[in-house]
């Protein structure tokens, strides 16, 4: 007797590896721009099949270099929300000095981390076939420190940051010297700071309320990055995030705070925060422009 069951379609060779290296959970890319650092990317299953109204979501690690955990941290987030994750990864040491602390102050010798994430963007918006508009960025720990700096370079890019228990914070403080205050920005940056487009932008701030541990953040004479002032903001990461939350303000930007409760130093005890946040967000701008 004739089968009569329909011929089951097979993968070709191709399509089999973009499922299970360059789709979902993906693999670890160098960046084509500068190949010191990486990325790697949640991108749902259901995207190849209809691509309307994707956002793009960034996961900045912290100090940790956690950034496959941030990445599958939000992949249900994503899936559910029409979003795709990109997580960078900007390694420890990238001028073989060992330092682990430059992405956070967006400028180490010759490279600008915040380009550095620009390209990756435009690497994988040009992989994808897509473009993104304006995109979510989130950042714990270190990766507090570099998002509410990139926050200040580029509003324009983005729709919404996150930032979570920074160590130390860069004050709207045209008094105080980068990094502590943003006197010499349009020097350092050659670029003014827009507070027009910043305003436009959904400001969250983050940290756990028993966050209260200071031997990683207070700066001591003689550090790399100690200047005067430099712990003028508080004594924690609690007393910090307040200081910059009241800066922006005082800016007319209407950040947020979210001040968790039973959590200490802890990126991924947060995320629910966060997600609700983002959430909020997208479907905000539903039907809007990106």
């Amino acid at each position: 007797m004739q089968s009569t069951e329909m011929p089951q379609e097979v993968d070709t060779e191709v399509e089999r590896s973009q499922k299970l290296y360059f789709r979902s959970h993906t693999t670890i890319f160098s960046s084509r721009y500068d190949p010191r650092f990486q990325y790697c990317l949640y991108v749902p299953p259901a995207f190849d099949n209809d691509r309307e109204n994707y956002r793009l979501v960034v996961a900045m690690h912290g100090t940790g270099r956690s950034m496959t955990h941030y990445r599958d941290a939000f992949a249900e987030f994503a899936r559910y929300n029409r979003c795709v994750v990109l997580a960078p990864l900007f390694p420890v040491g990238p001028l073989g000095d060992g330092n682990s602390h430059g992405f956070k102050y967006i400028v180490e010798q010759d490279i600008r981390y915040d380009t550095v994430l620009l390209n990756m963007i435009e690497e994988v918006s040009a992989s994808l076939n897509y473009d993104f508009g304006r995109f979510l960025l989130f950042g714990y720990s270190g990766g507090g420190h570099f998002v509410h700096r990139f926050f200040y370079l580029h509003p324009e890019k983005l729709l919404a940051v996150s930032i979570g228990a920074p160590g130390s914070v860069t004050l709207l403080d045209d008094k105080k010297v980068w990094w502590v205050g943003v006197q010499d920005f349009e020097k350092i940056f050659k670029k003014q700071l827009n507070y027009a487009a910043m305003r436009e932008v959904a400001v969250q701030l983050v940290v756990g309320k028993v966050d209260i541990e200071t031997w990683e953040i207070t700066h001591k004479p003689g550090g790399k990055y100690y200047q005067p002032g430099c712990n003028d903001a508080g004594t924690t990461r609690i007393d910090r995030n307040t200081a910059l939350l009241n800066s922006l303000r005082s800016h007319g930007i209407n950040a947020v705070q979210n001040i968790v409760p039973n959590v200490g130093h802890d990126g991924m005890k947060v995320l629910d925060d966060v997600k609700d946040f983002f959430l909020q967000v997208i479907n905000n701008q539903k039907g809007q422009p990106k």
